[in-house]
């Protein structure tokens, strides 16, 4: 399966706003990364499920495909939008986050999550397995996303909002991920 940056490769603004997307992704996984290595049973999973509620919707937004920016767009362009969100299977794409949409993304990388929950309690070795493996599975479901909203964009022609000031602040020079 090709990467976010892939589909991207041949749309400058496509490439710059996966960027943009994956740096505030790294972010959060990290994040997730310190809490999950925390042994205090269920930080983790909240942790992980704010985390998840705050950024994919941020990712949307970034490729204008959070609800409020579906919304503003003419009928025609709306659903094909939605014809592209179906083809691709998101769940997400367009719709606001709930704690149901969290925990049925959480349920695709949910083995992940079981074994994080267990090796955190092995002194030192664990904590940081599960670090390791909470940082890894909020990359996994945010590069889904990213990937998602990419084909969506595409399949719809749909074209980018202007970056938000947020992410620009933090946009280094080049992005190597």
């Amino acid at each position: 399966m090709p990467s976010s940056l892939q589909l991207a490769a041949n749309d400058p603004a496509m490439l710059a706003a996966v960027q943009r997307a994956r740096k505030l992704l790294n972010r959060r996984a990290m994040a997730g990364a310190a809490a999950s290595a925390v042994p205090i049973p269920g930080l983790d999973w909240l942790v992980d499920a704010a985390l998840l509620s705050k950024l994919i919707p941020a990712i949307s937004e970034e490729f204008g495909l959070a609800p409020h920016q579906i919304e503003r767009l003419p009928q025609r362009k709306r659903e094909s939008v939605e014809k592209a969100v179906g083809a691709v299977g998101s769940i997400v794409i367009g719709k606001f986050i709930t704690r149901d949409l969290v925990i049925r993304m959480a349920a695709t990388v949910g083995r992940r999550l079981t074994v994080k929950q267990a090796t955190k309690y092995i002194p030192l070795a664990g904590q940081a397995l599960s670090a390791l493996i909470g940082y890894a599975a909020i990359r996994y479901l945010g590069e889904q996303h990213i990937r998602d909203c990419v084909q969506v964009c595409q399949a719809a022609r749909l074209q980018l909002p202007a970056p938000t000031p947020a992410l620009i602040a933090h946009q280094p020079l080049a992005d190597t991920d």
